[in-house]
């Protein structure tokens, strides 16, 4: 149980440390955040495919290569294991049939010397023991038989080894008993005389780093060789990708008509003929779209040219009726009201749908004059009776002067101060101003605003489109949903910029920037505005 309140504790310390250094779950410091700090080379296909490539390598020639070094090692160590014990036991039976026991100090000697004198080209160090006496040639290296070999060999009756490391080189230590038999079939008995074989082992070290050097070697080939492959897979495979890429890049400014190769059968060559398909279908989807919206506009401009007609002359009988409706009884004077605001609601439409015609078609045309941009606003104004319901802030007549279409400046600052009037609440202001941008560049800003409820913010972007209606409860208003759309059309026309917002007091706030030019004897003045 203290284990466990133990493992809780140091948990909720790593909580708490991990919410205090901002390095927990839930902390900023994601791991897509993180991976979005990396260069962009570094997370593209190539790289990953050179570094998978390379990892690979290294992992089968270090796994291959650890294989081999064990296996040869163990080759090489127990060769000469084997050798040395080989030799060691066939000098050690020698010397045992002619070592009487026990042994004299010189006997035991004698039996060490006899020992080395039949291998002398190898490096021997031979050591004797039989109870207290101690004999060795060329030199004392007892220090090199550790307690636990001497104890293993006092207990066995077959040799005994060790591989010891003293300052820095190895060395086999081998420990053989010398057994007696005290009749045939009995078993070997130990007869106290133990003889101890310290052979230096520096050449097998020797091959064992040359092996060790050789696989450092295959493995850095085995790398050069990874990446070079790596490389080049990367570029077949990156190859379409990039073409994809491409196709899909000049798809998407509007070149409908691109295709890719396809070569192979690969997942690859499936990729570029599922790129075709979509491609070939979306064509064919847009090409019918762009037929259908043609039809649409030829539809409305046919429809629109054919009621000017008798709409013309709806509305100079309803004019004439206007005038007898005094005369007449309230029932038939309302009905003539509503038939007369019925048709100048139609003519409008009918004129908005027109005029939009004219842009789709690349038809409409500025007629460019220099006039007083407040002189035109305040006849705006007055010609539509609202000089009383809008409040103006104005330069002096005369101040603000630039080259534009009256008839269409007339339409942009009407449609935004009736849209605030009907749509807004009081008070509805409108502000005229310059705005300088650079050293070369002015803009006349035209700013309307207005008390009420302001836009819902999900209709911001969309109140310059055609036919949008903010709220589903001005459907049936008399407003056409084309005014915002037609102003924004003349505004981009003159070359400006038109966009809502909402004012952070309340109320909703539309500004016009215009682009202030002067009056040139070489200018025309009509430009033509297809777009």
């Amino acid at each position: 149980m203290s284990g466990r309140r133990s493992l809780r504790t140091r948990a909720a310390g790593r909580d708490r440390e991990a919410a205090a250094t901002g390095r927990g779950p839930g902390s900023a410091r994601s791991p897509r955040r993180a991976l979005a700090r990396v260069p962009l080379p570094l997370r593209g296909l190539r790289f990953r495919l050179v570094v998978a490539f390379a990892l690979v390598a290294v992992a089968s020639a270090l796994s291959t290569g650890a294989l081999a070094f064990r296996e040869a090692r163990t080759g090489v160590l127990q060769q000469s294991q084997d050798s040395v014990i080989r030799q060691f036991r066939a000098g050690v039976d020698d010397v045992a049939l002619y070592t009487p026991l026990p042994p004299s100090r010189s006997q035991l000697q004698a039996a060490v010397n006899q020992v080395l004198q039949a291998n002398p080209s190898q490096g021997w160090r031979v050591l004797a023991t039989y109870g207290s006496l101690r004999a060795y040639a060329p030199s004392a290296d007892f220090d090199k038989v550790s307690p636990q070999l001497r104890r293993s060999v006092q207990t066995r009756r077959a040799a005994v080894f060790q591989r010891v490391n003293a300052d820095g080189h190895p060395c086999l230590v081998v420990g053989m008993p010398v057994t007696y038999l005290d009749g045939e079939g009995a078993e070997a008995k130990l007869s106290g005389l133990v003889m101890y074989l310290v052979v230096p082992q520096d050449t097998e070290e020797a091959y064992v780093k040359a092996m060790v050097s050789a696989i450092e070697h295959a493995t850095l080939v085995a790398l050069g060789l990874a990446v070079v492959l790596a490389l080049l897979a990367a570029s077949g495979v990156l190859r379409p990708v990039r073409a994809l890429r491409g196709a899909t890049r000049r798809m998407a400014e509007g070149h409908l008509d691109v295709r890719l190769a396809v070569d192979g059968s690969d997942e690859l060559a499936d990729l570029s003929q599922s790129f075709n398909d979509t491609a070939a279908a979306l064509e064919r989807s847009v090409a019918e779209l762009r037929r259908l919206e043609a039809q649409a506009r030829r539809f409305v401009a046919d429809v629109s040219h054919e009621l000017r007609t008798p709409l013309a002359a709806m509305s100079a009988v309803t004019d004439v009726l206007d005038e007898k409706a005094p005369h007449l009884g309230q029932e038939t004077g309302d009905a003539l009201r509503l038939i007369s605001e019925g048709t100048s609601r139609l003519g409008g439409l009918v004129e908005d749908l027109m005029e939009i015609s004219r842009f789709d078609a690349g038809a409409a045309e500025l007629n460019l004059d220099e006039i007083d941009l407040a002189e035109s606003v305040q006849r705006t104004l007055a010609s539509r009776g609202w000089r009383d319901r809008v409040e103006t802030r104005l330069p002096r007549p005369g101040v603000l002067r630039t080259r534009v279409d009256p008839r269409r400046l007339d339409v942009v600052v009407a449609n935004l101060v009736g849209n605030a009037l009907r749509h807004g609440a009081p008070p509805v202001r409108l502000t005229l101003d310059v705005r300088q941008e650079g050293a070369d560049v002015a803009w006349a800003v035209i700013e309307v605003t207005d008390s009420g409820p302001g836009i819902a913010e999900e209709a911001v972007p969309h109140v310059f489109e055609r036919f949008y209606k903010a709220s589903t409860s001005r459907t049936r208003s008399e407003s056409s949903g084309l005014g915002l759309a037609i102003t924004a059309e003349n505004v981009r026309l003159h070359g400006g910029r038109v966009r809502a917002a909402n004012l952070p007091g309340g109320g909703a706030v539309f500004t016009v920037e215009l682009p202030l030019r002067r009056d040139s004897a070489a200018a025309d003045d009509t430009v033509a505005g297809a777009r």
